[in-house]
């Protein structure tokens, strides 16, 4: 309990008003309490519609990408309309991790700025309620989106990738449809050259037509040559039928014996033949996608441990293994055997071993040195390219792999993150700049992103190549962003004056030091514009 003389004025009141009129003060709570559900399903309204309209333009943006990339591999190859609709709905769905950033960023930015703009947040913060309960229902929300992006990038990304990327691979070695041009030997039919001097109107009907048959692997041994043709597509659609008219068939002999010397040959004229040709090696072929399902683009978390452990204790064995291959190859790291000691026999009469001289060479004459330190050179020369061998071709590559694995694993809690934060970027500048719409909240989200995104893919293609530990080098761009994020959510929570000019010409009014070097920064602006020699009239 608060005594009474330490209460405020507006608790007295409230105190007051609770005795006097106890009824009444239920009403008003209580319709404070529908004003907040009002208040809040107006802001989710608000914030899900441009949600949905900036994510769906930025993965419109990213396919049409796509699209541009690989335009040459889809065009010209007959591709159906479920195989591209298929292609692109998998496309979109690995784009996800991009535009999801981006879209969580400019929809919170254009809600608060349109809030901003038409003084619906001041409207907000006159009746009592404080930007942080107002932004209560969107935090929630932004939490849950962060955790469905963790979600997302753990099951459904791995899958979508495996799917993607085994269909694009089909479609990229798929051949082109078979087209014949005209004066153009064609190869696309496999075994068979066809070439059609003329074609006519009707794209059917060839005319100066002439077919190498390649079937045998024996060169152009047998040749068809008609003066025209008229080119058909079974009814299944699976054979091209030719039927060609006033036309002959050349043949070179090549069971006979001796045929390299005499060339025997065969001439068959006909008036009609039909030829067909199947075109099912033109079908687009599917390839098996547990080819691709150890990829570690295609893991999710549970998989990725698994495979880091499985390469971390593959190099770990490889390394012991050839630690022991390499002491059982040198002599000189085993235990060493006694060397023979020479006697001398003293005046005397007793006998005295004879010392060993250091360095060891001293005991041998100079030819035998040379072939012991020539000996020595090769044995070191043949470690060192073992040791080379093995770092760079077994150890080096698996370490690389493990890198890898271990930058997905951390990309997937990293793009939950950076949901979170984005929106506590986007939502206080909102609120600062109070700009609605496609214009500047457009410009400034583009600005924060591509800085996110160019810092994440330096990072990450820094720790790939070793420059940088992966924890630092992925999470180096949330390291950047998660500051400013701060920084405005702490600016807009105490009304601060981030973009008002006047307040900031008033801090540099205060600070005598930063107002004395923008003066003499104008004062050499306007001399060195005064030295300047004027123009002469014409």
């Amino acid at each position: 309990m608060v005594p009474i003389e330490k209460a405020s004025p507006a608790l007295c009141r409230i105190g007051f008003f609770y005795h006097a009129y106890p009824d009444s003060f239920l009403i008003f709570v209580s319709g404070f309490d529908n004003s907040m559900k009002r208040l809040y399903k107006y802001m989710l309204k608000s914030y899900l519609g441009p949600f949905l309209m900036t994510f769906l333009i930025a993965l419109f943006i990213l396919l049409m990408q796509f699209l541009w990339k690989y335009v040459d591999d889809l065009v010209g190859k007959g591709l159906g309309m479920m195989v591209i609709m298929r292609l692109m709905f998998y496309a979109s769905a690995t784009f996800v991790p991009l535009a999801l950033p981006l879209a969580v960023l400019l929809s919170s930015l254009m809600t608060f700025g349109n809030l901003g703009e038409h003084y619906e947040l001041v409207a907000i913060k006159s009746s009592g309620i404080s930007l942080q309960k107002a932004m209560q229902p969107l935090i929630i929300l932004a939490v849950f989106i962060s955790i469905g992006a963790f979600l997302f990038s753990n099951y459904v990304f791995p899958v979508a990738n495996l799917k993607f990327g085994s269909l694009l691979y089909d479609v990229r070695q798929k051949k082109l449809a078979f087209n014949l041009d005209e004066g153009i030997f064609d190869n696309e039919l496999n075994g068979y050259v066809l070439r059609a001097g003329r074609k006519a109107k009707d794209n059917k009907t060839i005319y100066d037509v002439m077919i190498y048959d390649h079937t045998n692997r024996m060169g152009d041994t047998k040749v068809t040559v008609a003066k025209k043709g008229i080119m058909e597509l079974s009814p299944n659609q699976k054979h091209l039928v030719i039927s060609l008219f006033d036309g002959y068939n050349y043949n070179e002999v090549t069971n006979e014996r001796g045929y390299r010397q005499k060339h025997p040959f065969e001439e068959t004229r006909f008036k009609k033949q039909v030829l067909s040709f199947d075109l099912s090696q033109l079908d687009l072929n599917h390839t098996n996608e547990s080819l691709f399902k150890n990829h570690y683009s295609m893991l999710n978390i549970k998989q990725l441990n698994h495979a880091i452990d499985s390469l971390s204790l593959f190099v770990k064995n490889r390394k012991l293994a050839f630690q022991r291959s390499s002491l059982r190859s040198f002599n000189l790291l085993k235990p060493a055997k006694k060397l023979p000691v020479k006697k001398q026999k003293m005046a005397s009469g007793k006998e005295k071993a004879s010392l060993v001289k250091y360095p060891f060479l001293r005991n041998f004459d100079a030819d035998a040195q040379n072939q012991i330190l020539g000996y020595a050179q090769r044995r070191a020369r043949n470690a060192k390219d073992n040791i080379l061998f093995h770092v760079d071709h077994i150890v080096k590559p698996k370490e690389q792999l493990i890198v890898r694995h271990e930058i997905i694993w951390n990309q997937k809690f990293k793009l939950s993150l950076a949901c979170l934060i984005f929106f506590f970027i986007g939502a206080p500048l909102g609120a600062i700049i109070r700009k609605g719409g496609l214009g500047l909240p457009v410009v400034i989200s583009v600005i924060f992103f591509v800085i996110y995104h160019v810092i994440s893919v330096t990072g990450e293609k820094a720790a790939r190549t070793g420059e940088m530990s992966v924890l630092f080098g992925v999470w180096l761009s949330t390291l950047v962003i998660l500051p400013i994020g701060l920084f405005l959510t702490y600016k807009a929570t105490t009304d601060s004056q981030l973009m008002d000019t006047e307040s900031w010409q008033k801090y540099f009014e205060k600070h005598a030091g930063i107002k004395k070097i923008i003066d003499a920064f104008g004062k050499t602006k306007n001399l060195f514009l005064k030295r300047k020699p004027a123009r002469q009239k014409p």
